[in-house]
C-alpha cells in the first residue's frame, strides 16, 4: 500500500508501503499545532459537528500523554532487560499454530511491578514498511532541535507557521488526506497533487496519521534542508531549495538523507542490522535523491526506539514527547490496534506493510496477500486505566494471506498476557 504529498521542495523515491489508518494528535492540540483536521476533532467533542466521537480510549487530551520512563524509572534500560521465564512462556504458547514467519518483542512496564521482557525471533530482518516513516519523524526532530537548540516553542512555531508546496516529491500516491475548511467546517479526502501546501506541522502528521508516503518524501525533505541551510532554513525559499537538488551531486545527496534518517537511530545504540531506513517512500522524491542500502527492521531494534522514546532520548525529552503525541491514535484503529480489548486504552500506533507478486498458477496478487513478501509491522505503546502499560513490535511475513486478523488476535492475546501478575 503507498502514500503521497506535497511541499515547498522536491521529493524523493521510496518504497511501495503501506500502514495505519488514522493515527492523530491529541484531539485538543488545534490552538498549539495549527493542524486543522484537529479543529474538526475539537468541534466533535464539543457536540458543535455531529459526527461519531472517537473511542474512549482515544481521547486524552494533550495534558494526559506522559513519558513512561523519565528518570529513574527508565534508568534500568540502558539495554533491553533479560528475558522474564514466566512471561516469556506465556508468550510461546500464542504462536503453536500460526505460520513461523512471526517476529515479537514485549516489554511490560506497568507501574508497581518488575518489568517483564519477551521475544520471539526479535532479531529476524523484515522490510518495516511505513513503520519507517518513524524515523523519518526521528531524522526531522533532530534536525529541528539544531536550529533551536535552546528552545522548543521556537521549534513549535516554526512547524506551525512554515508552509511548504508537495511539488514531485509527493508524487504519486492513492492514499487521500483530510483536509479539513475552517469556515465551512467541512472536510474532503483526497489525494494530494503538487500545488498543495501544508504547514510542516500538517505534513508530519499527514505522514504519521494517514501514513501518507508523500508526506513521509516531503517531511523528508525537508529535514535534508534543515541539515544543509542549518539557521538559514527558516527563511529558505523554494526557489533556494529546487536550485540545491538541482545542482548538488545526487550521490552526495543520497549520503545526506540517509545520514539525517540514520544518524539519530545508532544514537541511541540501534545498529543498522537492527534498524535502517534507505530510500524515499514516493518514484517523484527518488527521482531527486536516490535510496542507499535498503530497509531493515527487527523487533529488537524497534523496541529499543520505543524503550529510547519512553526514556525522552529520542533527539530530547520535549521530541520525545512530541512524537509519542503524534504517534496517539485517536481515530479508526486497524491490525494489530484494532483488537476489541484496546477500545479503552490509550493507544500509540504506527503500522506498515509491503507486498509483493509473481506469477503463479492458481494465485491471484492482491492487497496484504503477496506470494514473494508480504510484509505487516506494527509498533504500539498500550496504556490502560487500571495502569496497565506495554509495548509492543510484532512483525510478520507469512505468503498469500493478509494477516491483519491474527494481528488483532495475537493483541487480544497479549493484553491479557500482560494484565496477568
Amino acid at each position: 500500500m503507498k502514500l503521497t504529498i506535497k511541499i515547498v521542495l522536491s521529493g524523493f523515491l521510496g518504497c511501495v508501503v503501506l500502514t495505519s489508518a488514522d493515527n492523530l494528535y491529541p484531539i485538543d492540540g488545534y490552538e498549539l499545532t495549527g493542524i486543522r483536521r484537529l479543529k474538526r476533532l475539537e468541534l466533535i467533542m464539543a457536540g458543535e459537528l455531529k459526527e461519531g466521537k472517537p473511542i474512549s480510549g482515544a481521547q486524552k487530551s494533550i495534558s494526559d500523554i506522559k513519558l513512561n520512563l523519565l528518570g529513574a524509572k527508565g534508568d534500568s534500560l540502558e539495554a533491553l532487560p533479560a528475558t522474564d521465564a514466566k512471561f516469556q512462556k506465556s508468550v510461546n504458547a500464542l504462536f503453536p499454530n500460526l505460520d513461523e514467519s512471526y517476529s515479537l518483542a514485549l516489554l511490560d512496564i506497568t507501574p508497581g511491578r518488575p518489568m517483564r521482557y519477551a521475544s520471539r525471533k526479535e532479531n529476524l530482518q523484515y522490510q518495516p514498511g511505513s513503520v519507517g516513516k518513524i524515523a523519518v519523524a526521528t531524522g526531522f526532530f533532530a534536525e529541528l532541535s539544531k536550529i533551536y537548540p535552546d528552545s522548543f516553542d521556537q521549534r513549535r512555531a516554526l512547524l506551525r507557521d512554515r508552509s511548504v508546496r508537495a511539488g514531485k516529491w509527493a508524487m504519486y500516491d492513492e492514499h487521500t488526506v483530510p483536509i479539513f475548511d475552517l469556515e465551512t467546517r467541512k472536510q474532503v479526502k483526497r489525494t494530494v497533487v503538487e500545488t498543495d501546501v501544508f504547514s510542516l506541522y500538517e505534513w508530519l502528521d499527514h505522514m504519521l496519521s494517514v501514513s501518507n508516503n508523500g508526506a513521509a518524501s516531503v517531511c523528508w525533505r525537508e529535514a535534508v534542508l534543515m541539515r544543509v541551510f542549518g539557521k538559514d532554513y527558516p527563511t529558505l525559499t523554494e526557489e533556494q531549495a529546487d536550485e540545491y537538488f538541482r545542482t548538488t551531486p545526487k550521490s552526495q545527496l543520497s549520503e545526506i538523507a540517509n545520514s539525517v534518517v540514520n544518524d539519530p537511530l545508532r544514537a541511541l545504540g540501534i545498529t543498522t542490522d537492527e534498524w535502517r531506513l534507505g530510500a524515499f517512500f514516493t518514484k517523484g522524491a527518488g527521482s531527486f535523491i536516490p535510496g542507499k542500502g535498503g530497509s531493515i527492521g527487527t523487533p529488537s531494534g524497534l523496541m529499543k526506539y520505543l524503550v529510547a522514546m519512553e526514556r525522552g532520548q529520542v533527539v530530547d525529552s520535549a521530541s520525545s514527547l512530541e512524537i509519542k503525541r503524534m504517534l496517539y491514535m485517536t481515530d479508526r484503529r486497524i491490525r494489530y490496534a484494532a483488537a476489541p480489548q484496546l477500545a479503552t486504552a490509550a493507544v500509540y500506533f504506527k503500522s506498515g506493510s509491503l507486498y509483493s507478486c509473481k506469477q503463479e498458477e492458481g494465485y491471484q496478487c492482491g492487497k496484504y496477500i503477496g506470494n514473494v513478501n508480504n510484509y505487516m509491522n506494527s509498533v504500539a505503546i498500550v496504556e490502560h486505566t487500571d495502569g496497565t502499560t506495554y509495548l509492543v513490535v510484532l512483525m510478520s511475513n507469512v505468503l498469500k494471506k493478509n494477516s491483519a486478523s491474527d494481528h488483532a488476535a495475537l493483541a487480544s492475546s497479549i493484553d491479557r498476557i500482560c494484565k496477568l501478575k
